[in-house]
């Protein structure tokens, strides 16, 4: 399972710390920007063609939207009502051939809140209208097909949104950390997902692609959390501790394959995921941003409605 880097804790910061000092860090080096531009999109996305250094996204920042938990909660509660209206509008429209759908992938290390960011999205939607697809090692059939095949089995269908937890992306992370294909491989690997992505953007696919950014100091707390809850002992795995030895590798993983594929067609989102309240509010804002942008709209009805209303009537 996927490990990620990030840099180690630290107190969580607020104000202009947490946005980012001016001239501490620029675009090409990482980190979120001074000012807030209106779209959380645009303090998250990670720009496309520069280096990515993830010590400079500090974990436990607030870099735009609620500064408090209450405020947090407050605003993801009123947000899920108009995801919840866009996606029923993206379900119609479906059903007049309208192709358009969204796919929302989460990546992280352990812990970083993956399996917690999905039950929060689907609380906002109809399962009705969602495909998730949680990633696993791959088994012997899939092994035996290109990386990608079993991604593409998994897309949402027109008028759906699909979560991923985890992706193909771990045919670049765990495929680099742990030695299973010579580099150069993995180098192509990140042009396959880039010239597949693009493939689906073009299809009508909104791809909203986050990395959940965990401090390693969290992640003990949380891996703590789990070997002294017996309730949660199903969660753990002593590989879980094991891995962490690999951290810095992890983090060198997920830096270049953020930077070879955050594409104007599929940028990466960094969302601080320390705190569990902005983690589960950024992502929801993140859709809601996406769906916007799509609008779809409820088609219109091919019947004469006063007919359609006499005929009722008189039928009793």
């Amino acid at each position: 399972m996927t490990r990620k880097s990030g840099r180690t804790g630290g107190p969580p910061v607020s104000g202009a710390q947490a946005s980012g000092a001016p001239g501490s860090h620029g675009p090409a080096s990482g980190g979120f920007p001074h000012r807030f531009p209106g779209r959380l999109g645009d303090v998250l996305r990670v720009p496309a063609g520069g280096r990515v250094d993830l010590a400079s996204y500090d974990p436990g920042a607030i870099p735009a939207g609620p500064r408090s938990k209450a405020a947090g909660l407050e605003a993801a509660a009123a947000a899920g009502e108009r995801l919840a209206g866009l996606q029923e509008r993206l379900y119609a429209a479906a059903t007049a051939g309208d192709r358009r759908r969204l796919l929302l992938i989460l990546q992280g290390m352990d812990t970083s809140g993956k399996g917690g960011t999905v039950k929060h999205v689907i609380g906002h939607f109809n399962p009705a209208g969602c495909r998730i697809k949680a990633f696993k090692a791959p088994t012997e059939e899939e092994r035996d097909h290109h990386f990608l095949w079993r991604v593409a089995r998994e897309l949402p269908r027109s008028g759906d949104i699909g979560i991923f937890d985890r992706s193909h992306y771990e045919d670049v992370l765990i495929a680099r950390v742990r030695g299973v294909v010579p580099r150069e491989r993995i180098q192509r690997r990140y042009e396959e997902i880039n010239a597949f992505e693009r493939a689906l953007a073009e299809d009508g696919v909104a791809i909203v692609k986050v990395f959940l950014h965990i401090s390693r100091d969290e992640q003990r707390r949380r891996l703590l959390a789990r070997i002294d809850n017996p309730d949660k002992h199903w969660k753990f795995d002593r590989g879980d501790i094991e891995e962490r030895a690999l951290w810095p590798d992890y983090q060198e993983a997920y830096e270049r394959a953020l930077e070879h594929c955050s594409s104007p067609e599929a940028p990466w989102y960094v969302v601080p995921a320390d705190r569990k309240w902005y983690r589960n509010w950024a992502v929801s804002r993140l859709l809601l941003e996406h769906l916007e942008e799509l609008d779809p709209q409820y088609p219109k009805g091919e019947f004469d409605i006063a007919a359609s209303r006499r005929l009722l009537l008189e039928g009793g």
